[in-house]
């Protein structure tokens, strides 16, 4: 009814904007015609209502199946999410059992490759020690049984230093090397020769093209092994028939980085001759001052082994090696008594229970160098200017099993 007012009132509107002037009011047939076209409009309207009211009725119906659809679905959705739940916590339990089933595969894994890395470490381990039996399969079985006897055979003014016969061949030339840095050579012909100094032909001066460290150098067949000063770690092989320089190597592992000795400060390095052979004795880092021995080869300069030994460098003063066992001396504050209370053998065989008490003959300082010369089985100390050799008692080691 709304709808047929507001038309009506619309036609009147629309009639009276059509309406001719007053002086045409009077024509029929304009008036015939405008009243077929507002028939014409109200059929038009008509018609618009109709279908209005058809899209509302149909708008409505597509609202309650709609309303229908929606609660159709929030039912679906609650039964799609108790079945999504259920499906979760199933999926939850197998994985659980999956891993469940992996722990005990890992763990049957962890079994095996235990046992298999067990066994690899046993057969290293037999290759080690087949390969240290090969290194050190010499002629020797001598331990240190203790020190029999000391001779001083010379007194110097420096206080540190070192003196030396060569290690290897029938050489009776004696070498001199006064103080703790420097590189001059003192080569006297034989022990007499050393020993008194009105004895002809004076020694032989040697200048070095490079200058020691310390008091670790040794003379091994023919040619002066020492630490090159001023750099930490680089070991010189010098050849003192044609007076040149052989050969260098770097000793890797933070080599230099401490003295070897507490009570020998100005010793890096230090090198030492058995009857193995060539090594060298220093302090490594990261295992808390212990000494590190190293095999070198004297030909080729190359590392055959090293060994992360029990010996601390506190308190230590010199070591020395016999038949491979490192031997190292330790005092007190510097002063006596001096003692062996540290040995070290690779193979072994050789321990501080199977040795007596290991004493040096009191002196009133630490032993700047203590070295071993396989030729005569002797030791070879210099101790505050005293140039001195020690003669050693020695018995057979226990057979290797």
């Amino acid at each position: 009814m709304l709808a047929l007012t507001r038309a009506s009132a619309f036609r009147v509107l629309v009639l009276t904007a059509l309406l001719p002037p007053p002086r045409c009011a009077q024509d029929p047939g304009m008036v015939h015609y405008i009243y077929q076209r507002f028939q014409v409009l109200e059929q038009g309207l008509q018609k618009c209502t109709q279908a209005t009211r058809a899209y509302i009725q149909e708008f409505q119906e597509f609202s309650k199946n709609i309303s229908t659809l929606l609660g159709r679905c929030q039912s679906h959705t609650s039964e799609y999410k108790s079945a999504v739940h259920n499906l979760a916590l199933r999926v939850e339990r197998a994985q659980r059992e999956i891993d469940y089933l992996e722990y005990l595969r890992e763990a049957d894994a962890c079994v095996e490759s235990e046992d298999k890395t067990l066994a690899e470490n046993l057969i290293q381990d037999a290759e080690e020690k087949k390969k240290i039996r090969t290194l050190l399969n010499a002629s020797c079985d001598n331990m240190l049984m203790g020190i029999k006897s000391l001779k001083i055979v010379k007194k110097t003014v420096d206080t540190d230093g070192s003196w030396m016969k060569d290690a290897a061949g029938d050489s009776p030339k004696v070498y001199f090397f006064p103080g703790p840095r420097s590189n001059t050579v003192w080569e006297f012909a034989n022990m007499r020769a050393f020993t008194e100094d009105s004895t002809k032909p004076g020694p032989r001066k040697l200048i070095l093209t490079h200058s020691w460290q310390g008091t670790g150098q040794v003379i091994y067949q023919g040619f002066l092994f020492f630490h090159n000063h001023g750099t930490p770690n680089e070991i010189v092989k010098y050849n003192l028939h044609k007076r040149s320089l052989e050969d260098r190597m770097l000793l890797s592992g933070g080599v230099g980085r401490a003295p070897v000795y507490q009570h020998s400060a100005a010793t890096y390095i230090d090198l030492a001759v058995d009857e193995h052979g060539l090594w060298a004795i220093h302090s490594g880092p990261g295992i808390q001052g212990h000494l590190v021995l190293t095999k070198i080869a004297a030909d080729t300069l190359g590392v055959e082994h090293s060994w992360d030994t029990p010996c601390r460098s506190q308190d230590a003063e010199a070591s020395f090696l016999v038949c491979g066992v490192l031997y190292v001396v330790y005092s007190s504050g510097g002063h006596g008594p001096h003692r062996i209370t540290c040995v070290y053998d690779p193979l072994g065989t050789v321990t501080e229970d199977s040795l007596p008490s290991l004493f040096f003959p009191r002196r009133p300082r630490s032993h700047s160098v203590i070295h071993y010369n396989p030729r005569d089985k002797q030791l070879y100390a210099w101790n505050d200017g005293n140039q001195i050799i020690y003669r050693l008692q020695t018995k057979r080691k226990q057979p290797l099993e």
